[in-house]
């Protein structure tokens, strides 16, 4: 059936038959896109025409506008009807009749309708108080009755608009900044707002806005493609779900996908981040220009008076070589030459992010035009601008994108293709692949005084994850790339191997740190042997730090800064040649030997507990410390089920265990008995912390047997079922033979939940191992464990019976 024969039907069959035609459009495989959107447009006009016609017998001086993305002609299958009946206010009562006989079919279809009932002074004069309602009038588009009466108040309102100007669109930039700051940028979000969100159809809605007011203008190169995709998706958005949304929700990803014909959700986000970045750069671009025009109208008046009437001189400051500062913003001085200077594109981006100025987007497109590419290796400076550009903090943010929205960035280095846009499907990282690159560099950019080769520093921040645009483990891949590249910007091979070692160590640190056992000698000398020099252990601290908090929240603490450093000192004591103390052999402190030394005496578990403030080792505080969390430090006389029975009773109480550690701890000389001390840090699930009394007396129910913590547990459960949700990778327990030559280490990685350390303990007692140490970290909703232990003489398991141990832990947890 034709375009004509679908609208015929419509006309002849009423809303039934509208309905039907408006079924078989959205069906069309042949049809998608604008054309379908348009054709949608158009079929819905005529039905509204007919009736209006019908309506409207004998009444002059009315018409149904079209407005908002309807009056664009944009009607995506599941969008609104924004319609304005307009009318001379002649005979009030037959414009009531008419409004009836057209919004109660629409509403009989269940079609959402926005509709408003207007003269053209009522249409101006809430325009006028209504921001909103304006910017809806701009796209005003005649359906039915008096063409004149819409074409006058389409006049009038463009009118109103560009007299206003200097007044309504501080007020629409200040609704886009309230907007972003509620919804957040689209082009780093999972589960996205397609409209609303930072970079969405709402933004490339008010950059038209600004084009009408004929203040300024937004760049247009790609901006028509990258609102029509964004269109795409949500017209999939509709289709696959059936609803009026603009939120693309994880689950629906893969089905909005397959109806654009795209390979994956991975592909379907990267598209939508690449239109939502240039609807972005396009808008930043738009209201600096906005803010440069009205500061000029606002100064001009004063200029000319003290002037005498001539015309000012603008100022331009000298930056850099062929670099100057005009009207906020750096720009090409003329007397520079892109196309006999390779090196200009890096100058100019290191002197405006130092200056903190932004790059005008007429001199990015004049380097990106005429530079020619940077010859191979990178002489000296071009590897110096960048590491300036790199260590220039916040501004370097601003003033890369600029950069990479004009190619210049792929251009400098190919290998950022594959990581640009990249989503990261990790609730931890905030951020994409690229953009995390970024943030790296400006975290690291606040460690340069920690280490010797801040350079180094700088471009293993940029590079350390470019391998997540491969196949395989990224730290592999990117030391791979990470050679070539630093070899083709101009280090020396010392130089390439440093910064190779610190992108395939990047997570070392702070997965040893968090999930080893730091007292264990194999633990601190593999660290040294990967690392190899105290210079790389340096750099590789502070990369640690950088990588984590430009991750998010969730990534770095307090605790976790203290534990890498911790390592880090260990380490550097064996690069410099000393022997770490076996675990045997390590201090306890006063209070660990007040506790163990009580609970040897009584023969029965003592707690303390307390509030954690100290800094990480190393560094001086600074205002009001940052808790670490709660410690709670027990000794318990050495004997089975210890393990199962704190973890049952902590989960019994609601505390969930940020971190954990078990070990045995020594007693002096002529104290009898054998004592295990765990220090763990702990927190309330919700409300406050239970009495210590509370918990000791648990636990020596607990151990005793006369406290039933799995049936406990289980009731629990069944009176408080779990909410259903994102469905977790399934558990994974693996054995790390070299870990340790103490202990077997065996690995848990899990969805974190309560009661799991419980269950964890209590399968590795009824598998007869003894747990040496343990070390137990939670990151976001994943719980990653390590536990050293040993068969009934001491020794580490043999091979075999460690896979079966790891195997039967495994199969407890799924199950």
């Amino acid at each position: 059936m034709t375009g004509t024969d679908v609208q015929k039907e419509a006309e002849d069959s009423g809303p039934s038959g509208y309905a039907a035609a408006r079924l078989r459009l959205l069906t069309e495989e042949t049809r998608s896109g604008p054309p379908r959107r348009a054709a949608l447009a158009e079929l819905t006009d005529d039905w509204l025409t007919g009736l209006f016609a019908a309506g409207a017998e004998g009444l002059r001086g009315a018409s149904l506008v079209a407005v908002g993305g309807y009056g664009r002609g944009e009607l995506s299958p599941r969008s609104d009807l924004d319609l304005l009946l307009l009318h001379d206010g002649s005979d009030t009562k037959a414009v009531a009749a008419l409004a009836d006989r057209l919004w109660y079919p629409v509403w009989d279809l269940g079609l959402d309708l926005d509709h408003s009932v207007r003269t053209p002074v009522e249409a101006r004069k809430t325009a006028g108080e209504d921001l909103k309602v304006q910017l809806g009038l701009l796209d005003a588009r005649h359906i039915a009755g008096d063409l004149g009466l819409t074409a006058g108040l389409r006049t009038a309102v463009l009118a109103d608009w560009r007299n206003q100007a200097p007044k309504r669109l501080p007020e629409l930039q200040e609704l886009c900044a309230e907007r972003a700051e509620r919804q957040g940028e689209l082009q780093y979000l999972l589960e996205p707002d397609l409209k609303e969100a930072r970079g969405g159809l709402r933004d490339a809605t008010a950059l038209r806005a600004v084009a009408a007011s004929w203040l300024a203008d937004a760049p247009r190169e790609g901006l028509a493609d990258a609102r029509r995709r964004l269109l795409d998706v949500r017209d999939a958005l509709h289709l696959a779900t059936g609803r009026a949304t603009d939120r693309l929700a994880l689950q629906e990803q893969d089905q909005v996908a397959a109806e654009l014909g795209l390979l994956d959700a991975d592909t379907l986000l990267r598209q939508v981040y690449e239109a939502a970045r240039l609807v972005s750069y396009a808008s930043d671009v738009t209201w600096r220009e906005v803010g440069r025009v009205l500061r000029s109208r606002a100064v001009r008046p004063r200029l000319r008076a003290m002037l005498g009437g001539g015309k000012p001189v603008t100022e331009r400051s000298p930056l850099a070589e062929g670099v100057v500062e005009q009207d906020g913003e750096v720009v090409l001085a003329r007397a520079a030459r892109p196309e006999r200077d390779p090196v200009l594109p890096l100058r100019a981006a290191a002197a405006a992010a130092q200056a903190g100025l932004p790059l005008s987007l007429h001199a990015v497109r004049r380097m990106a035009a005429a530079t020619r590419p940077v010859p191979t290796p990178w002489p000296a400076e071009a590897r110096e601008q960048l590491v300036t550009l790199l260590g220039s903090g916040r501004p370097t943010v601003e003033v890369w994108e600029a950069l990479e929205a004009e190619g210049l960035i792929t251009r400098l280095l190919p290998d950022w293709e594959r990581v640009r846009c990249r989503p990261q499907r990790n609730a931890v990282h905030l951020w994409t692949v690229d953009r995390h690159l970024i943030e790296t560099a400006v975290q690291a950019s606040e460690l340069t005084r920690r280490v010797s080769r801040p350079d180094l520093l700088l471009v293993a921040a940029l590079l350390h994850d470019i391998g997540k645009g491969w196949p395989g483990d990224h730290s592999v891949a990117g030391e791979i790339i990470a050679k070539d590249v630093a070899a083709r910007i101009g280090f020396d091979r010392h130089d390439v191997a440093v910064v190779a070692t610190l992108v395939r160590h990047h997570l070392l640190l702070v997965e040893t740190a968090t999930r080893r056992d730091l007292e264990d000698p194999a633990t601190v000398r593999s660290v040294a042997d990967a690392v190899g020099s105290q210079g790389t252990l340096e750099l590789l601290h502070a990369l640690t730090e950088a990588d984590a908090l430009a991750t998010g929240p969730a990534a770095w603490s307090s605790w976790r800064g203290s534990l890498v450093a911790d390592l880090v000192k260990r380490v550097s004591a064996v690069l410099a040649g000393e022997t770490p103390d076996d675990p045997e052999e390590g201090a306890p402190t006063a209070e660990q030997e007040r506790l163990a030394l009580e609970a040897a005496a009584t023969g029965s578990p003592v707690l303390a507990l307390r509030a954690q403030t100290e800094p990480p080792a190393g560094q001086e505080p600074s205002g009001d410390p940052e808790p670490l969390g709660v410690e709670l430090l027990i000794a318990v006389p050495d004997q089975p089920h210890v393990l199962p029975a704190v973890a049952g009773v902590l989960a019994m109480h609601r505390l969930t265990v940020r971190t954990a550690e078990l070990r045995s701890q020594i007693l002096p000389d002529g104290v009898d008995g054998s004592v295990l001390l765990l220090d763990w840090r702990v927190a309330a699930e919700y409300g406050s912390l239970p009495q210590a009394a509370r918990l000791r007396a648990d636990l020596v129910r607990a151990l005793d047997g006369s406290l039933d913590i799995a049936g406990r547990l289980a009731e629990r459960d069944a009176a408080y079922p779990r909410r259903r949700g994102v469905v977790a990778p399934p558990p994974r327990v693996s054995v790390h033979p070299a870990a340790s030559r103490l202990a077997t280490v065996i690995e848990v990685r899990s969805q974190d939940a309560p009661g799991l350390l419980f269950r964890i303990g209590r399968a590795l007692e009824d598998a007869s191992v003894q747990v040496r140490s343990a070390h137990v970290s939670t990151l976001g909703a994943n719980a990653v464990d390590a536990f050293y232990v040993t068969g009934p003489e001491g020794a580490p398991l043999p091979g075999d019976e460690a896979a079966s141990v790891a195997r039967k832990l495994e199969e407890t947890l799924r199950g």
